[in-house]
């Protein structure tokens, strides 16, 4: 199939552009770059998901911009034949329905699969290759058309060998406001709540579809391509199967007047929906009025999904909204006004079309799923905040250290811990000789130490994110004898060794973000301002909106004369009375100097080198967080 774009007129204006393909990607990490060079130059904001089996982009920004990312794409032998679908349409003019769909930042992200059509991470992706066959919107039109005259005819033959059905492949709040509708073809309508609950219903439904002519359609295309493939690895009588090419969308700019679809098209960025204006099929959940428009983004206060509920039943305060499906499972009796802040939330990962996401491995990379906070009855996402350790550290005793703050901040974020890229050697240092009245002294080492041996046991590597220039820690394996006694001034040497954990960051935040924060402890919190530092020079976009500094000291002398950090942050460290023996007071004041008075707050504690979850400090943290909330 040739590419093609929308006749959409051509302007200086604002537009947005989706695209999927399905195609072996060779070079993971190079086609990330690609996305993250062009997409950041071009100032393009959006979604970005690249799996091993090929992409799904949803981006906006300016027409000419988004034409030139065409063309570089095009420019790929992996993207022949890709259906580009390039619309204009007005710039945001509601900032909090762009946020919540994804358009005020750019979120590239590696996933195991571009759609997550069954949700058990035991069984294998489908393999689009046996997709149903591609029907151009002309030809799909014209099989309703002619099926339509076919069914409504005498001839009971002819009906036998041609029975169509229209199947649905979208979720329940996108139904709701438009689908197909074709004169004696039977729509089908799964009414789920999310893309990998399709898979059961086709299993419980499937003499519906035995022996049937399917026309499947989604938003895009991209659904079909693999619940197609999974209706006819069904076998006998499930082998007649058709999809929509370009989905509804380019259905819609074939048939501006609607054709055989009905109300309007959802769409997962800040338009919302699109089609005919006049056209209107759906309903208020609560009084049954004709109404269609999801701008003010209610929520079922049970499952999180989208409702309708019109303007008026929108102004009584004190109602439940609970969706139709929570009603059909018992689920509440009343319908329920949202929170204010509700309207922030998020789009599910259906925004993309895809549902449940599943991260790629990232070896050093402990992360847990994907949570919401819940205050109350209002139900918000967690703060993702990235951990970095401190030095001679790791991940796993990181997130053991932190233990205690992750519980009682469970409720608002959720923390993803990550090795740092340096390893170290495993030391061991002398200890003092124990008297031995049966023996004499026969080793060379003084008088009051002896030889130590090193565990035999397997220990846990030890990383660093900043390392001593004489250091040859890439090259040291296993335990060697500490040559000096400790020296708790050491940090001061380790200096070396920031490109390349900034370049292991950037790689991190690629494959596992987007984060909400970053917090550093100790050498982390060092290699947290060097990270911000780097991004505010090179005139980046800041991979996080907030730092939380703890224990810290800077890695490098301040300069009067360099700019502030513009980053909100929080420093938290021991006074000048703690009991931090590592690291002083004023080597953590010097650190929160480099950056912003005007949106940094510090917390001084009189405890020793910890992050503490008490009162007053824990109070001051929370309070930190709502902020981002």
């Amino acid at each position: 199939m040739a590419a093609s774009e929308s006749p959409t007129k051509r302007g200086d204006g604002a537009g947005v552009l989706l695209y999927y393909k399905y195609a072996p990607v060779p070079d993971l990490p190079s086609l990330v770059r690609f996305y993250d060079s062009n997409c950041r130059s071009l100032a393009l904001l959006g979604r970005v998901r690249i799996a091993p089996d090929g992409v799904n982009v949803t981006v906006g920004g300016n027409m000419p911009s988004l034409e030139k990312h065409i063309a570089a794409v095009k420019s790929m032998s992996l993207f022949e034949g890709t259906d580009f679908k390039l619309a204009s349409c007005d710039h945001p003019s509601d900032d909090r329905i762009a946020k919540e769909c994804g358009f005020t930042s750019l979120s590239i992200r590696v996933v195991k699969e571009l759609v997550t059509f069954r949700s058990d991470p035991l069984l294998d992706s489908l393999k689009v290759c046996n997709a149903g066959r591609h029907l151009s919107a002309v030809e799909f039109h014209s099989v309703l058309h002619d099926a339509g005259d076919t069914l409504a005819g005498n001839n009971l033959e002819m009906q036998a060998q041609n029975q169509f059905v229209l199947l649905d492949a979208r979720n329940l709040y996108e139904t709701r406001i438009g689908k197909f509708q074709a004169t004696n073809v039977e729509t089908l309508d799964p009414k789920i709540r999310q893309y990998s609950d399709l898979p059961s219903w086709i299993d419980n439904h499937s003499e519906k579809l035995h022996g049937k002519h399917i026309l499947m359609y989604c938003t895009g295309g991209i659904r079909c391509e693999t619940a197609s493939a999974y209706i006819k690895s069904k076998g006998a009588g499930f082998e007649n199967v058709f999809q929509l090419f370009g989905g509804i969308q380019r259905y819609l700019e074939q048939f501006p007047d609607g054709g055989y679809f009905k109300g309007k098209n959802f769409v997962f960025d800040h338009r919302i929906s699109v089609g005919s204006q006049d056209d209107v099929i759906g309903s208020c959940l609560l009084c049954g009025s004709s109404f269609d428009d999801y701008s003010s983004r209610c929520r079922c206060n049970y499952c999180r999904m989208l409702v309708l509920v019109c303007y008026d039943c929108q102004a009584i305060a004190g109602r439940k909204y609970v969706c139709e499906l929570c009603q059909r499972h018992g689920k509440g009796s009343k319908p329920m006004m949202l929170q204010e802040n509700e309207l922030h939330e998020e789009l599910s990962s259906d925004s993309l079309e895809a549902t449940e996401m599943t991260n790629a491995t990232f070896p050093g990379v402990t992360t847990p799923t994907q949570t919401h906070m819940t205050y109350g009855n209002n139900h918000l996402r967690k703060l993702r905040i990235l951990c970095l350790h401190g030095f001679r550290q790791n991940a796993s005793s990181f997130k053991g250290r932190t233990s205690s703050l992750a519980k009682k901040l469970k409720d608002m974020v959720e923390f993803v811990f990550v090795d740092a890229p340096h390893q170290l050697p495993l030391i061991y240092q002398l200890r003092p000789r124990e008297p031995d009245l049966l023996s004499e002294q026969t080793t060379d080492a003084p008088s009051s130490f002896q030889q130590s041996q090193p565990p035999t046991t397997n220990c846990k590597k030890r990383f660093a994110w900043l390392i001593d220039l004489n250091s040859n820690s890439l090259e040291e394996q296993g335990w060697r004898m500490a040559d000096v006694p400790f020296n708790p001034l050491q940090y001061q040497q380790q200096t070396h060794g920031f490109e390349a954990s900034y370049d292991y960051l950037k790689d991190v935040i690629l494959r596992m973000g987007p984060f909400d924060g970053i917090l550093g402890f100790s050498q982390g919190a060092a290699m947290t301002a060097l990270f911000c530092q780097q991004q505010q020079r090179s005139c980046s976009v800041m991979d996080f909106r907030f730092a939380i500094l703890c224990s810290g000291f800077s890695a490098i002398s301040r300069d009067p004369r360099k700019e502030s950090i513009r980053c909100p942050s929080l420093h938290c460290f021991g006074n000048s009375h703690g009991q931090d023996r590592q690291i002083a007071n004023q080597a953590s004041r010097e650190l929160a100097d480099m950056f912003d008075e005007e949106c940094s707050i510090v917390i001084e504690h009189d405890m020793g080198h910890i992050i503490p979850t008490r009162s007053p400090y824990l109070d001051q943290m929370k309070e930190f967080l709502r902020r981002f909330i």
